[in-house]
Formats: structure tokens, C-alpha cells, sequence
């Protein structure tokens, strides 16, 4: 009997997150270096990061140049993007499942 219950919990937290996963909205945010355009320094050096509602957060699942030279007239060292990502946030980063820089 108690397996079944374990199981039966096991099942129902399992299926929360697959849940929470399906879930998750796309939105558009600003995107850029997280130290060079939106004064982060809790890291050195350059990554990428998006700002939501006013608030910055380091980005994990993608990095700075995949998406081009940062240092480009245009890249993120240089200049804040639009980009439409999903995800969610996981002790103060956001961890994408989607990243998609949006022209300019």
C-alpha cells in the first residue's frame, strides 16, 4: 500500500512539472551584456542577460555570441536587443528554453 501512495505522489509531482513546463509564455524582454548595457557586477567580464519588468538576470541555456558578434555596431556589448524567449527563473537567472533575437 504505501509503494502505490508513493507512486500515486511520484506520478502527480511528475506531472506538475511536465505541466508547468507546457506552460511556460513566450514574451519579448530586452536582451544585451548584462555588465556592459545594464550595469550588472556580480560577474567579470561579459554575458548575456535580459531585463523583465525592470529587473536584470543572467541568462543560462544561451550565451552572448551565439547570437553574433558582441561587439558589433549592433551586438549585445553595444547595444540593447528585443528578443522573444521562454523559460523561467531559477535562483535569479533565467534559464531559457527558447531564444530568438528579434530584428532591429
Amino acid at each position: 500500500m504505501k509503494s502505490i501512495v508513493t507512486f500515486l505522489l511520484m506520478l502527480t509531482f511528475s506531472l506538475g512539472f511536465a505541466q508547468k513546463k507546457e506552460t511556460q509564455k513566450t514574451q519579448v524582454v530586452e536582451a544585451s551584456c548584462g555588465q556592459c548595457q545594464f550595469g550588472m557586477t556580480s560577474k567579470k567580464g561579459c554575458d548575456l542577460a535580459v531585463r523583465i519588468d525592470g529587473k536584470s538576470y543572467f541568462v543560462e541555456g544561451t550565451k552572448l555570441d551565439d547570437h553574433g558578434d558582441a561587439h558589433a555596431k549592433d551586438g549585445f556589448c553595444e547595444a540593447i536587443r528585443k528578443a522573444e524567449i521562454s523559460g523561467e527563473i531559477i535562483n535569479d537567472k533565467y534559464v531559457v528554453t527558447s531564444f530568438k533575437l528579434l530584428p532591429l
